[in-house]
């Protein structure tokens, strides 16, 4: 009998039964197992659009219903309880493991040259408008046939110098060029001489492992035992704190998060999709960035959305006073930094704990970071790459193309999984401080994102070959020193090409994305539209999406600051 034809809708499925046998593990409100029959994953085509060896739109979406459900919960806290089911689309997930190159301001995407001209310029040290200093983060052949994935962030100058590279060399402007340059510098070194170099000068850079070999490091290890989120009560003895009180419309529906204040301390991509997903559900949500710290400006535009983004420096008596103003109305507050510096500031979990006592009202702390929050690698910096090549996907993505080398996947898919994760530790630990009492911590990491894909397990081996079979020259063409951009814009247009229906629809008629009037951009946006729809719950954006420090730091929020949705089709 012939095996039945590998299905990601049915696939869908299973990875969200997979997740709710971990209901316990991962402290969902008990609800959410119980209803998880309530979700209707859907597709157009049923087919697999990533050129991934892993299960990348079926975790997404099996992520999202749980995310629905867990949203459902609170729901009936609020509005009462009643039936809700869930709907979540293969192809919205498609969409949200790529929003950033979904996104366009004055109909230009993030690859566009003349995008710049739109965006306010928060790369302050040039480490992304520069092409050479934008390969400072790239993955690159070691001394010992190694690879090794340096990593400048935003800053650039400390690993080119790290590798005996100026931090500036405005003579090589050509791609291929700066290539060489680097990668024969990182050639000097043995990837152990590499990680040594790298924890001196605190970098965000890591050797690439296959995953049997992560999986035998100390690290590793313990890790992979973990389950993919954590919540868990902080130190207090609270009574429960009941969600806000806020008009609700006749038919019972509303914003399931209306009135809750949410604080995002953030950069880049997985910790402000937290706090996106927490602002679809109606949480007023303010951005705070330090006008000294760098940016990444196009990530702003879809980021940002339905939030107020305000510039505070917490190394100033000033900012830190208007920080704490802020602090003490705040329900939720998200940590993206490097772990510790906040803790640093004074403003970690435990610290935010303590707060909560005194004001008689619990608080959600959530982390978000790359390497996870337990094990000896824990307090290292890192970001997306860094954990697709610490965890092994990046050697499996090399492997699925035929290459005997790693190579980081298209698009930052694994920071929008974890930011699913973030956001869905999130609205378990409200539901649980309104149920039960007490502060929370949420954990969520890029690592354990990772290492989610590894469990739910790779495409069968057959449906392997078929994907790779079907992708076009130029994809299989792309290497391991290929730039993060170059691997993503090139997929982009393959998939433009193989999926015109998907990634091109009717410019007014796209079910996937919605077009707003950004008065603080001046311009059309075009963003992803939230992914899952639960029945009686509006969960939709108010407002959209703004620069860092277009506002003040303050809870008064208006409707709309002369914002408009030019459409929305439901």
């Amino acid at each position: 009998m012939a095996a039945p034809e590998y299905s990601p809708t049915q696939e869908s499925r299973r990875i969200l039964s997979f997740l709710c046998q971990q209901s316990h593990a991962l402290n969902l409100p008990s609800g959410v197992a119980d209803n998880q029959d309530t979700v209707q994953f859907h597709s157009t085509t049923d087919k697999i659009y990533f050129p991934i060896p892993f299960k990348e739109t079926e975790t997404l979406a099996a992520l999202k219903s749980i995310e629905a459900l867990t949203a459902a919960e609170i729901a009936n806290l609020r509005f009462g309880q009643k039936s809700r089911n869930v709907s979540v689309s293969l192809e919205g997930a498609t969409y949200f493991g790529c929003q950033a190159y979904m996104a366009k301001v004055g109909g230009l995407g993030k690859l566009d040259p003349d995008v710049r001209s739109k965006l306010k310029d928060t790369d302050l040290l040039a480490a992304q408008s520069n092409g050479y200093r934008r390969m400072s983060a790239n993955l690159y052949r070691t001394k010992d046939d190694q690879f090794f994935h340096i990593h400048g962030s935003l800053e650039a100058t400390s690993t080119l110098n790290m590798i005996g590279l100026e931090g500036q060399r405005p003579d090589l402007t050509d791609y291929q060029e700066i290539i060489k340059t680097i990668e024969s510098h990182v050639g000097k070194y043995t990837a152990a001489e590499l990680e040594v170099m790298n924890a001196e000068r605190r970098q965000a850079g890591v050797t690439a492992y296959k995953y049997e070999d992560f999986i035998q490091t100390t690290h590793g290890k313990l890790n992979v035992q973990q389950p993919p989120w954590k919540v868990t009560q902080l130190k207090g003895n609270l009574l429960p704190t009941p969600f806000p009180a806020t008009a609700t419309p006749q038919d019972g529906t509303g914003k399931i998060l209306g009135g809750i204040k949410v604080l995002e301390l953030c950069r880049i991509i997985a910790g402000p999709t937290i706090t996106r997903i927490l602002a679809e559900y109606g949480a007023d949500v303010l951005k705070i960035t330090s006008p000294s710290l760098s940016d990444v400006p196009f990530f702003q535009v879809d980021g940002n959305m339905g939030k107020h983004a305000a510039d505070l420096d917490l190394k100033s008596a000033e900012g830190r006073a208007e920080f704490e103003k802020l602090l003490a109305d705040v329900d939720v507050f998200v940590d993206g930094y490097r772990p510790g510096a906040l803790e640093k500031l004074g403003y970690g979990p435990e610290k935010l704990a303590e707060l909560a006592e005194k004001r008689g009202k619990g608080i959600v702390y959530v982390n978000e970071n790359c390497f996870g929050y337990e094990g000896e690698w824990a307090g290292r910096p890192g970001w997306q790459q860094i954990a697709d090549c610490v965890t092994g996907i990046a050697w499996a993505q090399g492997e699925f193309m035929g290459l005997d080398s790693p190579m980081v996947p298209p698009f930052p898919i694994s920071d929008y999984g974890t930011g699913c994760m973030g956001a869905i530790a999130a609205l378990s630990g409200l539901y649980h401080r309104a149920q039960t009492g007490g502060s929370y911590h949420a954990k969520a990491s890029l690592m354990h994102y990772d290492l989610l894909l590894f469990a739910v397990g790779q495409y069968p081996a057959s449906v392997r070959e078929r994907l790779r079979a079907e992708q076009l020259p130029e994809f299989l063409a792309l290497r391991h020193h290929d730039s993060v951009d170059r691997i993503s814009v090139t997929t982009l247009r393959m998939l433009r090409k193989r999926f015109p229906e998907l990634f091109d629809p009717a410019p007014s008629s796209s079910p996937y994305t919605e077009k707003w009037f950004s008065n603080a951009y001046n311009e059309e946006i075009e963003v992803v539209r939230p992914v899952a729809r639960i029945d009686g719950v509006d969960n939709s954006f108010v407002r959209a999406s703004r620069p860092n420090g277009s506002d003040r730091a303050s809870w008064e929020f208006g409707l709309g600051e002369g914002d408009y949705r030019r459409e929305y089709v439901n």
